[in-house]
């Protein structure tokens, strides 16, 4: 199979041969069909986050099932499927208390540089977050996939995979914003959208989304918010608190991972508010908060993919497309090919798209 790989930080993908293995117990053979480009692959890419090479990335995906290893009973071939990286086992502690999004069984949730399933010129070539989908096949864990209905375009279900159930997910499950609240959100990219979109689904009196590109700002209107801040030439906090008679938002939620906006989506909220961090700050980063502001009940916290139960959040979340009130299709992009995967993330770089698909031949 043609697969992208990465083989030095800051260095380009490059398309490969590779062999895959045959599934073994509890693993899956997919056909992928479609794999966004997510800047946590980026993030990878350029060394913000270390991990062992080669590698092929990619982790949110969609395809079909083409061949399951002994003990599979969730899946058989010819099964629509979204992966998902919160691979769980279903009976650590984590997941039995109802967060899989954290499952601790590393017999499952492989550690990085565990996985011995792929193979390029007799090495291995290391799999990322359980997954790798920049490749024409992927073969994972039964527990990485959900079965979703032949109907589902294959290219909304991806979407589904990572970016929105990571942005509405942090509203439903982490944050649980309540109908009425005001949110904040600081980043229009895929996940910030879906932050948004989520909050419009929840029933937010107020959504003020933040960025420094109109285009975003403008789709974000579409997503369901009803007030934009282009913070190119205004400060963001000083901004939100106008908007809010000086008090500040209920929820603010960061989908950039940087310090500075990290900072700003704590200082934006109300006595009693809450600020989730999405984004992926870089390791060793530190954020820089007041001590005297946790005295007014404030709060942040982190989110491991939204706090998802994948397979129950994602058909919910489709479902939600269905009757118009998610409005995912206005996340993508565009379609690409497997060859332009590196022009693709030049693009991502530059803040303009939102996200660009890599389209499979089936």
């Amino acid at each position: 199979m043609r697969a992208a790989i990465l083989h030095q930080a800051n260095q380009p993908l490059t398309i490969e041969e590779v062999e895959v293995s045959k599934p073994k117990a509890r693993e899956v053979l997919v056909r992928t069909a479609f794999a966004g480009l997510c800047h946590s692959d980026l993030h990878m890419m350029e060394g913000l986050y270390p991990y062992p090479v080669p590698v092929i990335l990619g982790h949110e995906s969609a395809g079909v099932v083409e061949a399951v290893g002994s003990d599979v009973t969730y899946l058989k071939p010819g099964d629509h499927v979204i992966s998902c990286l919160s691979v769980f086992c279903g009976t650590c502690a984590n997941c039995t208390t109802g967060h899989p999004n954290i499952c601790d069984n590393t017999e499952v949730k492989l550690l990085p540089g565990a996985a011995r399933r792929y193979s390029w010129k007799g090495q291995v070539v290391h799999q990322f977050a359980n997954l790798s989908s920049f490749a024409e096949q992927m073969l994972v864990h039964e527990n990485a996939l959900v079965k979703v209905e032949k109907d589902i375009p294959l290219d909304i279900g991806a979407l589904v995979g990572c970016g929105v159930v990571t942005g509405v997910g942090a509203v439903f499950n982490a944050a649980k914003v309540e109908p009425g609240a005001t949110v904040a959100v600081i980043g229009c990219g895929g996940i910030g959208l879906s932050a948004v979109n989520g909050a419009a689904v929840a029933g937010a009196s107020r959504i003020i989304a933040i960025d420094t590109v109109s285009s975003k700002l403008d789709v974000a209107k579409q997503m369901g918010a009803t007030d934009v801040i282009n913070a190119s030439n205004v400060d963001a906090v000083a901004a939100v608190k106008d908007l809010m008679d000086g008090i500040g938002v209920h929820y603010s939620f960061e989908a950039i991972g940087h310090k500075v906006t990290a900072e700003q989506s704590f200082a934006m909220l109300r006595p009693g508010g809450v600020a989730t961090i999405i984004g992926m700050v870089p390791y060793g980063t530190k954020i820089e908060l007041h001590g005297a502001d946790f005295l007014r009940d404030r709060k942040i916290q982190g989110t491991s993919m939204g706090g998802n139960r994948f397979r129950v959040d994602m058909p919910r979340m489709l479902t939600l497309w269905k009757q118009g009130r998610l409005k995912l299709d206005h996340l993508i992009t565009g379609h690409i090919k497997l060859e332009q995967i590196n022009e693709g993330y030049a693009q991502l770089k530059s803040g303009a798209p939102l996200r660009n698909l890599i389209k499979f031949d089936s």
